[in-house]
């Protein structure tokens, strides 16, 4: 889960661009969360902070380049279609030919398959682990399972497909369903939150604090859309144009999180539950037929340690918690005296988005590729028939006890 500022660029008067802050956004991806629990336990607390920092730059660099060109080179788009996110591929025509055009394509190709392959294959975890091996066949085999998870890949891209297929037909764009997320998703944050960092909040409350969230939000979101239509959308508005003001999703994704705190607040005061963190370690039942059954649930290494694991905790609430308070608090208030941007202050935030965006693109790029030289190495090394040293140190002590 995290929260997502996005910015909206307006010409003033005078065309110098003026920048405001939108609605804040909450999402509760499984996807990110199948992944962190996949990789070791020394890596994803630190890359899922350098990978927010590296995400950002997506509206904050992409916003401020192709979104202001846009509106530089007067392309003529209409409220919908920059709803439906046609802004990059248009100002990218505008700017660089066909060739722009292409860019943006295979960036977007890249993003959506890696969006995409990565939600079917955290749903797939979930209802293969988490639904069929826990309340259908607790006594699964790998081979079943992976069989099954297959399956729910398959089964979850259709849903997927025939879902954009159905909301694109409903003429639902981008925007909306984006903003929307969290007035339907924002009442999960907080349980979440509260089911990692406190041992306090129960079964009940969590999924009370869940749903009942939900249901506040989307009376909020209806009711404050229809209350100040003629102020938010205009006389004459339907209701799907009420109910996709911004504002009114605003309302909607606040009330969401307010409300699920304060129910989840009550949880855990009243029936505070007290939950024994060992189970996690004892308890946790290994997926057998392939020696899985016999290993430990946190491994061996020695970040794996209950030391190492809190000290990772204290270091992302350090780091975490000031990124945050940085990026959606201190800056934001110290563009405020600025007022609308002149072209030296504008000067100053578009340098801030190109340094960001290459650095972010070496990051992206380099650091994977580091991380991974051993591995790759010794692939290369077994293609072209050669071994690894660590290969030769396994076999050098096997050979010369043979020759003994």
């Amino acid at each position: 889960m995290w929260t997502e500022v996005k910015a909206e660029y307006k010409r003033s008067e005078n065309v110098r661009p003026c920048v405001k802050p939108r609605m804040v956004t909450w999402r509760i991806e499984d996807a990110r969360v199948t992944v962190h629990c996949a990789l070791p336990h020394q890596r994803p607390h630190k890359g899922y902070i350098l990978g927010g920092l590296v995400w950002f730059t997506i509206p904050f660099a992409l916003a401020t380049a192709l979104g202001l060109a846009g509106n530089a080179l007067n392309v003529k788009l209409t409220g919908d279609d920059a709803g439906s996110g046609l802004v990059p591929p248009a100002a990218g025509i505008v700017l660089l030919g066909k060739v722009g055009g292409y860019f943006v394509i295979t960036q977007l190709t890249m993003a959506i398959l890696s969006t995409g392959s990565a939600e079917c294959i955290a749903v797939s975890s979930l209802l293969s682990y988490d639904i069929y091996r826990t309340y259908i066949k607790p006594d699964a085999s790998g081979m079943t399972i992976m069989l099954m998870s297959r399956a729910f890949v398959c089964i979850w891209a259709l849903v997927m497909a025939i879902a954009s297929i159905v909301l694109n037909e409903m003429g639902v764009g981008l925007g909306y369903v984006y903003n929307f997320m969290a007035t339907a998703l924002g009442s999960a944050v907080v349980p979440i939150a509260c089911s990692i960092y406190t041992d306090k909040l129960d079964a009940t409350f969590a999924i009370a604090a869940a749903v009942l969230g939900m249901i506040s939000a989307l009376i909020a979101w209806l009711g404050s859309a229809d209350a100040n239509a003629d102020d938010w959308c205009g006389p004459g508005c339907s209701l799907f144009d009420k109910s996709g003001t911004l504002k009114a999703q605003l309302v909607g994704g606040i009330t969401a999180l307010l409300s699920s705190f304060i129910i989840c607040m009550v949880g855990c005061i009243v029936k505070p539950q007290n939950f024994d963190w060992s189970v996690l370690t004892t308890e946790i039942k290994l997926v057998g037929g392939d020696g899985g059954e016999n290993a430990k649930t946190l491994g061996d290494d020695a970040d794996a340690t209950p030391e190492a694991l809190l000290a990772a905790k204290e270091w992302i609430f350090k780091y975490g918690v000031g990124y945050s308070i940085f990026l959606v608090v201190l800056w934001p208030l110290a563009c405020i005296p600025m007022g609308v941007f002149g072209k030296s202050s504008f000067q100053l935030w578009a340098a801030v988005a190109l340094m960001w965006g290459w650095c972010a693109s070496i990051v992206i790029i380099v650091m994977p590729v580091y991380e991974s030289w051993d591995g790759i190495k010794g692939a290369i090394g077994n293609m072209i028939g050669k071994s690894s040293p660590a290969e030769k140190a396994s076999s050098t002590p096997a050979a010369e006890v043979g020759s003994a």
